[in-house]
């Protein structure tokens, strides 16, 4: 069957070289471009040749993600953390410390070590996942229409662009039907261009190359066909890509970091200042207090803590590829996490996406076969076996069916002579045939709703009859004709004054599991509401099959459909959205509009959409979710790829995203809180002690061998309560936490002093080997409090990895100044009396610990007007028990 498209003009003599870039190619002819590029426009390169040439010119990338080991180091040396402790090896040295500055030097090589190891992992989980993200192209080779991966094109390929893709490479186009192309990416012009076949003069600008689809531009109506002039970054899309910052924005999850690093620099340093100035008050060495005073800055800061996300990052990459959830950027796992509200389309998420033909409804006047005949004309780009590689699902499953057999017959003689494609404003596709005896006739397909619109005299039993199919659940297609004057491509206005031939009914029964999948993300916290360019009969009998919104009866589906959102202002939508489950009948636009009403009510709003329609709202949502099978326009706005289009993955990928957001908190809270205490405690010990509490190298030489056995915590269990709400950074919570646990961990540091002093009569070595034995056991062992909300703690189940880092640290560290480096280190050891104390005092931290908390969460889970009068009343509480105090003693 014959398909009309424009042509290109005349052929001109060969040239003798290959065109490197599509402005020169633009002007040439086509017989003069593929001479050029010694391609047959019937079949093609053969695959050794497309090898050949791909050898030569390099995959069709503009860039690639690779784990660079000196990027990643370099990452690790640039930290202002290392350049503090440089500092302080460098001034010990040169004050004769040098044992002092080897040992900062080791504490240097072990940090950078250890951060160097974990972030080159997560860099190689990323490039991982990269590696099993792929777009296709359709292309011709060996005279065979066969998809490939775009970063296989090269130069000379034959290849197909159809609605929602993103061109592939620098395209010198050969034909198009009703081609329009979104360039805004390179051109910034906001309205869609309509493309032609056709040279253009020499140096035209890039903005009017009509005869040229560009690479990164966007497919955004009918379809067309090109030759391959240039691939990866030697396109237009390629060189300025090139001279750009493609440093992506931040998330929200990069954005709390970045905010709670803050906090640790202004608490670092204040108490830096205050305890360098008390220390030179008190007259003691300036270059010693200068010391002092850089480790507690280097201490109260959690230096591993790039380290420990990035191995739950890279932890957790591979368990939700595992899960077959794949993240194009690992940061966006906790903003995973972080969702409460789900926007999802019907089909493939809530039904089984696996679309059947079921039967064709003939209008009056007509037959079964009629409608299947007309249907099976009105394809895109078909040919006598079925419709185009990757065509529309409700094409092919016309096409497969066994009805289909029975027409084939009939289809002998009829030609497509011109096809105007389908778009998602008209919801239509029109096809222009001539039968053997020259009649022309003009078949339009597409929303039932669209067609009958556009029919004369509708029967008022073909209206029944599709309400009857939309109450059943199933998706419907009308198909309408009319006679055509003229043998040319089809116009929308040509759409009218149109006779009713039937209805084609197709069947996608919900999945068996989709149920269980929306309880589990119900019990996750996140609302689902379904968003679809369906019927909303259609979408709501789905939802209420599968007890979504209506509490699993009834008829309770709450929907509004396109037309009631262009009704609704951007606050009265906002009111309607919290009860409404289904979304029907809209366009990209309204989806868009959805989700960023929906966001300025705060939380986590994540958007799964697999098609050129979906592309706005995945940009508009916190997370953008797409499927493997998407189009490429929404697999590249996504964030995130299901390798399944099945929410029971999405729940999978949420709850991991909120385990390692979890883990990640856990080491921020032991950070926060044991070394601000710690750090809180040196500063008050140097008020009245004659020599420095702790050396710096001592301090450092803690802080390391603490950040050790934290680098377990991304393997570490994660209460189930806590994967039932959005996980999210919270500035404020830290800050509380760190103040209210902090001076519990200065009050037993306290007792460690008294006990030193006045038990044991230590001087300074004895001091600091007991204070440093003490502050590394229970600001390490505390984990197993704070990991978990539950009380008592050994409610909740640490991981093996966990629990062995801990205890292997403190041992270590107990054995540390009775070991030969001790002396080395500024230790000496310790009378067993010591150790007995050190157990009692253990045991004693950890209670209180359990007793705030009980405390703390109590506080914080009311609602913060109820935590603000708590408080206040029982600092009133307090005030009027004193003066009640005091009155009975004047009395």
């Amino acid at each position: 069957m014959a398909t009309m498209t424009e042509t290109a003009a005349s052929p001109g003599p060969p040239p003798a070289e290959a065109p490197t870039d599509i402005v020169s190619a633009a002007s040439r002819s086509e017989a003069d471009l593929l001479a050029a590029l010694a391609v047959d426009p019937a079949t093609g390169l053969s695959d050794d040749e497309a090898a050949r040439r791909l050898e030569r010119h390099g995959p069709n990338a503009v860039s690639s993600h690779h784990a660079r080991p000196f990027t990643v180091l370099w990452h690790q040396l640039r930290s202002p953390l290392l350049g503090l402790l440089m500092a302080a090896a460098l001034a010990s040295f040169f004050v004769g410390e040098r044992g002092d500055a080897v040992i900062i030097g080791v504490i240097v090589v072990l940090s950078v070590g250890l951060g160097f190891v974990n972030e080159y992992r997560a860099e190689k989980a990323a490039e991982a996942l990269h590696s099993q993200i792929h777009h296709q192209a359709v292309v011709t080779r060996g005279g065979r229409r066969i998809p490939v991966d775009v970063t296989t094109l090269v130069p000379g390929d034959l290849v197909e662009l159809r609605l929602g893709d993103i061109v592939p490479a620098d395209v010198r186009l050969l034909g198009v039907t009703g081609l329009a192309c979104d360039e805004s990416v390179l051109t910034g012009e906001s309205m869609p261009v309509d493309k032609r076949v056709a040279a253009t003069p020499a140096r035209t600008p890039l903005a009017e190359l009509a005869g040229c689809a560009l690479m990164g531009t966007v497919v955004h109506a009918g379809s067309g066909s090109g030759v391959v002039v240039a691939t990866g970054a030697r396109t237009e899309f390629g060189t300025i890509a090139a001279g750009l910052d493609t440093h992506p924005l931040d998330t929200e999850f990069q954005i709390g970091l970045r905010k709670f690093s803050m906090l640790l620099v202004w608490v670092a340093g204040t108490l830096t200042t205050s305890i360098f100035v008390m220390n030179v008050l008190l007259h003691k060495p300036v270059i010693d207090a200068l010391l002092f005073s850089l480790a507690i800055a280097v201490g109260i800061t959690p230096q591993l803590l790039p380290a420990v996300v990035s191995t739950s990052l890279a932890a957790g990459s591979r368990r939700m590829t595992r899960r077959k959830v794949l993240v194009k950027r690992l940061v966006c796992i906790e903003d995973l996490g972080d969702v409460d509200t789900l926007f999802t389309d019907k089909t493939g998420t809530l039904t089984l996406g696996r679309i059947d033909f079921a039967r064709a409804v003939p209008a009056d006047g007509h037959d079964r076969d009629d409608v299947m005949r007309w249907g099976l004309l009105c394809t895109e780009n078909a040919t006598d076996g079925g419709p185009a590689v990757g065509g529309n699902p409700l094409d092919q499953a016309l096409w497969r069916s066994a009805a289909v057999v029975s027409v084939l017959e009939g289809l002998r003689g009829l030609d497509r002579i011109g096809t105007l494609p389908f778009d998602h404003e008209r919801r239509l596709v029109s096809v222009l045939t001539r039968d053997a005896a020259g009649t022309l006739a003009l078949v339009v397909k597409g929303e039932p709703e669209r067609v009958l619109d556009r029919c004369r005299n509708v029967p008022p039993q073909a209206r029944v009859a599709l309400d009857a199919e939309f109450a059943a659940g199933n998706r419907v297609v009308a198909v309408a004709v009319r006679p055509a004057e003229e043998a040319r491509t089809p116009r929308p206005e040509d759409e009218a004054g149109l006779t009713l031939v039937g209805l084609l009914v197709f069947h996608d029964p919900p999945k068996p599991d989709a149920a269980e999948s929306l309880r589990r993300l119900a019990g996750l916290g996140i609302a689902v509401k379904v968003v679809t360019g369906d019927n909303p009969v259609v979408a709501a009998k789905v939802c209420r099959d599968l007890g979504l919104g209506d509490g699993g009866g009834g008829d309770g589906v709450a929907v509004l459909t396109g037309a009631d959102l262009d009704d609704l202002d951007d606050d009265a939508l906002a009111a309607a959205l919290p009860r409404t489950v289904v979304f029907a009948r809209v366009t990209p636009e309204h989806k868009a509009r959805i989700v960023r009403v929906r966001r300025r009510a705060g939380g986590g709003v994540a958007f799964l959409g697999d098609g050129v329609n979906d592309a706005l709202a995945l940009h508009a949502a916190d997370v953008g979710i797409s499927v493997d099978s998407a189009t490429d326009v929404a697999k590249d706005a996504a964030d995130v790829i299901l390798l399944e289009k099945d929410l029971g993955v999405l729940a999978d990928g949420v709850a991991e995203g909120r385990r390692i957001f979890a883990n990640t908190i856990k080491y921020v809270l032991m950070g926060t809180s044991s070394n601000f205490g710690n750090m809180f405690s040196a500063a008050g010990a140097s008020l009245f002690l004659s020599f420095l509490p702790m050396l710096p190298s001592q301090i450092l030489l803690n802080n390391l061998l603490y950040d050790t056995s934290q680098l377990a915590i991304p393997t570490d269990n994660v209460d189930e309560e806590q994967l039932r709400r959005p996980s999210h950074w919270d500035i404020g919570f830290i800050r509380r936490f760190m103040l209210a646990f902090g001076p519990l961990s200065s009050l037993f540091d306290f007792l460690t002093f008294a006990v030193m002093l006045g038990v044991f009569h230590a001087g300074p070595e004895l001091f600091r080997s007991g204070w440093f034995v003490e502050s590394l056991a229970t600001q390490t062992l505390v984990i197993f409090a704070i990991r978990t909300r539950r009380v008592p703690f050994f409610h909740s189940r640490a991981s093996r990895p966990l629990i062995l880092s801990v205890l292997g640290v403190v041992v270590v560290g107990t054995a540390l100044p009775g070991s030969p480096l001790g002396p080395v280190l500024g230790f000496e050891a310790l009378p067993v009396g010591f150790f007995a104390v050190l157990v009692v005092m253990i045991v004693g931290y950890l209670v209180l610990i359990e007793m705030g908390k009980r405390i703390f969460y109590g506080l914080e889970t009311a609602p913060p007007h109820r935590r603000r009068r708590d408080l206040v009343t029982r600092h009133v509480r307090r005030r009027v028990a004193w003066f009640s105090a005091r009155k009975v003693r004047r009395a």
